[in-house]
């Protein structure tokens, strides 16, 4: 009697320890925050496990990636068993994704202007350039960043470098796009581009996320510790400042005067230049930005991409150039083209000479 009542514990207590041991509460990564998702069976799949994500987070399953939940070096596969991978309770698991209404407010159309008036946009040249980088409320957001805003510098600067700022998703990285490593979506000839502007230009990183995501997506891409280059520092969302236009409200501007009121021995503008695949982020420095075209659908558009290459290009030619405000940069393009053809003619002129060279009087024998 007392041998079956204590087969009967063994038995309930082998249970509950089973019991514990097949459910996993695991920690979710996104946006910079956590989000915890308890009690999930070992047995669930992957898919499973992404509805329970869902509930947490509102990003759809077909939304989500996450990064770090890998079988056999590639990211795990909805059918995939939890119990199959290598996966304990507490596991942090970082994930990529948008919210649908995120998604639907980056792809809404602008209603129709009303007929007869004249309507502004993002990448007219009458975006409220002139009101905006000039207002003292604006300015003095500008300074509280200089003055409070910790900047983290990775290499010194360089006397007698000019500045380039650069933006990151859709500008060197397609951050939406599904793929099994950050590599596939790098933009075309990234690190031959960064290795040329190196030569004549400090490089910063400035993307509008949280640093934690800039610093993982530059270990990804290899850009963090490249021995062909180097990045300067790391600027995100908390350098940029608001600012209010007469047309569209509030929106969230990268204001080049945080940079140069931390290093105004080095930068001005004079000598920087920043691109972002959005208008606005310049409309504090309206003459120093440069649209560059997104770089989205990276499977589709790798072969063709070509932007980062031809914008090497018009970095080596205006490093020539003391005064970057007398430039436009929405012409660059016309002034590769302009730079190339006096090159032509000049190779063309030094050819001509000399063939028609008279050739050396040759001595008496």
């Amino acid at each position: 009697m007392l041998a079956s009542s204590l087969d009967s514990v063994g038995k309930n207590m082998d249970c509950e320890e089973q019991s514990t041991t097949s459910l996993l509460d695991i920690v979710i990564k996104w946006n910079g925050n956590d989000y915890d998702v308890k009690n999930l069976n070992i047995k669930s799949d992957v898919k499973t496990l992404k509805e329970e994500i869902f509930k947490c987070t509102g990003v759809r399953p077909e939304r989500q990636k996450l990064i770090n939940l890998r079988i056999s070096g590639k990211m795990a596969p909805d059918e995939c068993l939890l119990n199959a991978i290598d996966i304990k309770s507490g596991t942090n698991i970082m994930m990529v994704g948008s919210k649908e209404e995120d998604i639907a407010e980056a792809s809404v159309v602008p209603p129709k202007r009303e007929k007869g008036r004249k309507c502004k946009s993002y990448d007219s040249e009458e975006f409220d350039e002139e009101r905006v980088d000039k207002m003292e409320i604006h300015l003095a957001k500008v300074q509280s960043r200089v003055d409070n805003y910790e900047i983290k510098v990775l290499n010194d600067p360089r006397p007698g470098k000019k500045l380039l700022v650069l933006d990151i998703d859709y500008t060197l990285f397609d951050h939406r796009s599904a793929a099994e490593s950050g590599i596939e979506l790098m933009r075309p000839y990234l690190h031959d581009f960064l290795e040329s502007a190196y030569e004549h230009y400090d490089i910063v990183i400035w993307s509008a996320t949280d640093m934690r995501w800039i610093e993982r997506k530059m270990a990804v891409l290899n850009v963090a510790n490249n021995a062909a280059y180097k990045i300067m520092f790391y600027l995100d969302n908390g350098a940029m400042i608001t600012v209010h236009t007469p047309k569209y409200g509030v929106v969230s501007v990268k204001p080049l005067g945080v940079i140069w009121g931390k290093f105004p021995e080095n930068y001005n503008k004079q000598n920087t230049i920043m691109f972002d695949d959005i208008r606005r982020n310049f409309l504090m420095n309206p003459k120093n930005g440069l649209k560059i075209r997104p770089f989205r659908e990276a499977h589709l558009n790798w072969e063709m991409d070509k932007e980062l290459l031809h914008l090497a290009a018009y970095l080596v030619e205006i490093a020539k150039i003391d005064d970057f405000t007398k430039l436009n940069h929405r012409n660059w393009e016309k002034f590769i083209k302009k730079a190339q053809s006096k090159k032509e003619k000049r190779h063309k002129k030094d050819r001509s000479d000399s063939e028609h060279k008279p050739p050396d009087s040759q001595p008496n024998l």
